[in-house]
C-alpha cells in the first residue's frame, strides 16, 4: 500500500524499525522507490522534523535544527532528499514555513481546521473556509512574507479520525466507500 499513498516515518520509528525489524523497513523504502518510477521521480516517502518538538514554540536556532536533522535522518534511510516535511501535531506558523522553505522543501501537510480562508491566484477576494468546506483534494500555495512560497496540502479529517479512532481500517471496503 505504501507505494500508492504518502506516509512518514519519523527518526526514532525508523531507528527502532532499522534494529527491530529491518525486513519492514526495507518494504518501507520499496515503496518509496517504487512510487517515484510511477510519478516521475516523486517518492511517497515524507520527511518528518527530528525530534516531536512543536516547531512554533521553539526558537530559530532549534527550529531550524529540528528541520535539518529529520531531513538528514530521511536522506540516509531513503537515499533521497524529501521534498516535503510532516511537521509534529501539524503545528505551523509562518516562520516554521520560512525555515522549511529554507531547507529547499516545498510542500507540508496540515490539518483541515488550520485554514481559515482561501483566494484564487489572481483574484483579490478572500473567501472564507472551514474544516467542512475546504477543499482537500487540492493543493494551496501559501506565499511567505520574503516573496517565497510553499505549497500546504490538508488532510481529510474525517478520514483521519476513521482510522484514528473508528477501526476504519478493520475493514477493507468500509475504507474504500469512506
Amino acid at each position: 500500500n505504501y507505494a500508492s499513498m504518502s506516509f512518514n516515518y519519523g527518526p526514532t520509528l525508523t531507528a527502532w524499525l532499522a534494529r527491530s525489524e529491518p525486513e519492514l523497513l526495507t518494504h518501507l523504502i520499496e515503496a518509496d522507490r517504487v512510487s517515484r518510477e510511477q510519478h516521475a521521480g516523486h517518492g511517497n516517502a515524507i520527511a518528518q522534523a527530528y525530534g516531536h518538538a512543536i516547531l512554533p514554540l521553539a526558537n530559530l536556532r532549534d527550529k531550524l535544527t529540528q528541520i535539518y536533522w529529520g531531513i538528514r535522518d530521511f536522506v540516509f534511510r531513503f537515499g533521497r532528499a524529501p521534498t516535503g516535511m510532516w511537521l509534529p501535531e501539524t503545528a505551523v506558523d509562518t516562520p516554521t514555513l520560512e525555515a522549511l522553505v529554507s531547507h529547499n522543501l516545498t510542500f507540508t501537510i496540515l490539518a483541515p481546521h488550520q485554514a481559515k480562508r482561501i483566494r484564487r491566484i489572481g483574484h483579490t477576494d478572500w473567501e472564507d473556509v472551514t474544516e467542512e468546506t475546504l477543499n482537500t483534494r487540492r493543493p494551496y500555495l501559501y506565499r511567505l512574507p520574503g516573496g517565497k512560497q510553499i505549497v500546504l496540502f490538508f488532510y481529510d479529517a474525517r478520514i483521519a479520525r476513521g482510522v484514528a479512532f473508528e477501526h476504519l481500517l478493520d475493514s477493507g471496503e468500509r475504507f474504500v466507500e469512506r
